[in-house]
């Protein structure tokens, strides 16, 4: 299956900035399940786009607008190729297996505790609840985690923010894809099984008789991947109970979100921003979306901070993952 994607992301000031500074992470990857076949990121005031990989090996652009401007609006546009082949988990192995792979093998960073997936009262509550110990295999366990954050946690949207602590959503049982996202990590990372996140897209369809049609849900996804002996690094979708399938289209994993924010920037000015984000995932050979109002909206108040002996404000641009 081919899939086009298309992400407007768009910030807007209420008085002019000056020297945005920005990193993108929207080019989608290539690994043995999906193949980028096109890329292009346009940005408007223009830029010198430049790129490199990060330590995971995820695509990252980045760019400098020196000039002042009121808005800024990053457009992505993506055509990937998914294998539509089954997931075959009959050689998933046991714990044994597990605990030997991960000896042999380099996994700390994906087991140890990161900024948004890290140990808290309220998560070793929710692990008694859940029975979160090694039992069955390692496999079983991780469908029964998956299906079971999926039944404690309400998904709405907008209610944390996009440096919400675990213990926000824990609290109120309830949260976005990151939070579903890191709350299995801590809870997976606990048992010794090497866990990570992972940001991309998700194509949701609806049947209409033999045809589908896009729903344009506008906004990036998160989901995990978990080390499965003898099997590799399979995806979790916590916020839809669903192992990973062709729909899910990966442009980057990270220990977490911190790791991989889809924008990650600052501006100087005493500008108030708002962010909004337009996402459309459709097959490449249906027509082309139309375009749709933006999904998110978020407003920022500025943050002061001293800089180069002087008082400026930088303030940080963050995309919030949503669907």
């Amino acid at each position: 299956m081919i899939y086009s994607i298309r992400h407007t992301t768009t910030f807007r000031y209420d008085s002019p900035v000056r020297e945005s500074i920005m990193e993108v992470r929207m080019q989608p990857r290539t690994d043995a399940r999906q193949r980028c076949l096109k890329f292009h990121l346009d940005v408007e005031p223009s830029a010198n786009i430049m790129e490199h990989r990060d330590f995971l090996q995820n695509t990252v652009h980045h760019f400098d607008i020196a000039e002042s401007h009121a808005h800024l609006k990053i457009t992505a546009n993506a055509v990937v190729e998914m294998d539509m082949a089954a997931l075959d988990l009959s050689e998933a192995g046991d714990w044994a297996a597990l605990d030997e792979q991960v000896a042999a093998e380099d996994y700390w960073e994906m087991l140890l505790p990161s900024t948004f997936a890290t140990p808290t009262d309220l998560l070793m509550g929710l692990a008694r609840e859940l029975r979160c110990e090694r039992r069955g295999t390692p496999l079983e366990l991780l469908t029964e985690l998956n299906g079971a954050i999926y039944g404690a946690f309400a998904y709405v949207p907008n209610s944390t923010s996009v440096d919400s602590p675990i213990d926000v959503a824990l609290e109120a049982r309830k949260g976005v894809c990151q939070d579903f996202a890191h709350i299995m990590i801590a809870l997976v990372r606990s048992l010794g099984i090497p866990c990570r996140y992972v940001s991309g897209y998700l194509f949701r369809s609806v049947e209409e008789g033999d045809s589908e049609r896009t729903t344009q849900e506008g906004a990036s996804h998160a989901w995990v991947e978990a080390m499965i002996p003898g099997v590799g690094w399979i995806a979790f979708d916590p916020t839809n109970n669903s192992i990973g399938k062709e729909r899910h289209i990966q442009v980057a994993i990270g220990r977490d979100y911190a790791d991989i924010p889809p924008t990650r920037g600052i501006y100087k000015g005493d500008a108030q921003s708002e962010l909004s984000v337009a996402v459309t995932v459709s097959p490449a050979n249906a027509p082309p979306p139309a375009e749709m109002a933006p999904s998110i909206i978020l407003r920022a108040v500025p943050v002061f901070a001293r800089v180069s002996r002087r008082l400026e404000q930088e303030q940080q641009q963050q995309q919030q993952q949503q669907q």
